[in-house]
């Protein structure tokens, strides 16, 4: 059964990747669909300083806010939702959400991850203030020379610290399960870079007069600021055939398309950089890709 509403171009997420795939695929005179369930990370950004042309930085809301209105200006249409169900059809792709349903020739998988948040009281306000952080590559900038706690829950928190000390001498890594859960290498190397290790477990977190406060058995640990180093959920769920790396990311070839002919993937669910200019570039790319694969199409008169 034909889908309803064919476009040529489904756009899945609209963070930045998904908002630059649409914005592309419209100005190369395609009919684009965006389905976005407002959860992108880059919401949540208090003020990015990475995006070129920014020279004070940018809020991450108000630059998600001015990409959607230019591309609505090229027409792009969009429909709020969390796509549930994408399935390959004779003639493309039909994708399902609640209260909605809709076909296309071609589709962006631009659905991101998102983060393993710890436990911390008021977590929405630490996260604004800066006080809660999560990508030492986007703002260890802003925490030079400052005392900066890193949760972690095993190596990949050891190594999150160990880049933070280019950034700042004043480190500590807290071990949610304590110190069983970091290997005796994973150890050295933190000693070897001075680096605190804090052995017993985490009890609590909370925000405090706009630090963090970190909580092990009897004793607290007063912070500038936290990285959470917990890992990251990437949701590539609608795309169960499609080809990943060992860490869950999808893998695409050079034009950003899966093992899936017209399915094509950009931003932070095809790889862990996790940056606004990197998602971009990867849906510029991908949306290129896309135009010319659907002129193919069309050349051949489906």
């Amino acid at each position: 059964m034909p889908s309803p509403l064919k476009f040529d171009a489904l756009v899945i997420g609209g963070g930045p990747a998904g908002l630059t795939g649409g914005l592309y695929l419209a100005r190369f005179r395609r009919t684009v669909l965006v389905v976005d369930d407002g959860r992108s990370r880059a919401l949540r950004i208090p003020r990015t300083h990475n995006m070129p042309g920014y020279p004070n930085g940018v809020v991450g809301a108000e630059l998600m806010s001015s990409i959607r209105r230019q591309a609505e200006r090229y027409g792009v249409v969009f429909a709020e939702g969390r796509v549930e169900k994408l399935e390959k059809t004779e003639d493309g792709f039909s994708a399902r959400w609640p209260g909605g349903e809709v076909g296309a020739r071609v589709v962006l998988l631009a659905t991101g991850t998102s983060d393993i948040e710890p436990a911390v009281s008021h977590l929405a306000e630490a996260v604004g203030s800066g006080a809660v952080r999560y990508c030492p590559v986007c703002d260890a900038f802003e925490v030079i020379d400052r005392n900066v706690g890193v949760i972690a829950d095993g190596p990949a928190g050891v190594r999150e610290a160990l880049y933070l000390r280019h950034f700042t001498p004043h480190l500590t890594v807290f071990l949610l399960s304590g110190e069983s859960s970091l290997d005796e290498v994973s150890r050295d190397r933190l000693a070897a870079a001075q680096i605190r290790l804090v052995e017993d477990p985490i009890a609590s977190v909370r925000l405090s007069e706009g630090a963090i406060v970190v909580r092990h058995r009897d004793a607290e640990t007063r912070c500038d600021s936290v990285y959470s180093a917990l890992g990251m959920h990437i949701h590539a769920e609608l795309a169960p055939d499609a080809d990943r790396d060992e860490d869950g990311y999808l893998v695409t070839d050079r034009r950003r398309q899966t093992n899936i002919e017209g399915l094509y993937a950009a931003g932070d669910v095809l790889q862990g950089l996790n940056q606004i200019t990197v998602a971009m570039g990867d849906a510029a790319i991908a949306a290129a890709a896309m135009h010319l694969a659907l002129r193919h199409w069309e050349d051949r008169g489906w």
